[in-house]
C-alpha cells in the first residue's frame, strides 16, 4: 500500500471506525481486536470517550460470532482500552 492510501495505523497495525466502533488489526491475520465506545463526555467541542469495551476476537469466519471472543474487558478511556487491546493482540498473534 501507498504511504497516501495507508489509513490510519497504531504500531503498524491499521485502525478502522465505524461509529462508535473500533476495529485494529488486520482481517488477513488470525486475531484482531474490536474497541467499542459504551460513553462518551463533552469536553469543550470535542467527545472524549469515558467508557470502552474491548475484545479480542478470531477472524476466522468458520467460527459462530459469539465464540470469535477470546478475551474481554471494559476500561476507562479510549487509550486505555486501545493499549490494552494492542497487548492482548500482540501476545495471541505471538503464540498462533
Amino acid at each position: 500500500m501507498s504511504e497516501q492510501n495507508a489509513g490510519l495505523m497504531y504500531k503498524g497495525r491499521p485502525l478502522m471506525r465505524k461509529d462508535n466502533l473500533v476495529y485494529y488489526g488486520s482481517m488477513a491475520d488470525p486475531f484482531i481486536v474490536m474497541l467499542q465506545i459504551l460513553e462518551t463526555k463533552k469536553l469543550e467541542d470535542l467527545e472524549l470517550a469515558t467508557k470502552v469495551s474491548v475484545q479480542l476476537q478470531a477472524t476466522d469466519p468458520s467460527i459462530k460470532a459469539r465464540d470469535r471472543v477470546i478475551k474481554k474487558s471494559e476500561k476507562d478511556g479510549f487509550y486505555t482500552a486501545l493499549d490494552v487491546g494492542c497487548v492482548w493482540l500482540e501476545r495471541a498473534l505471538a503464540n498462533k
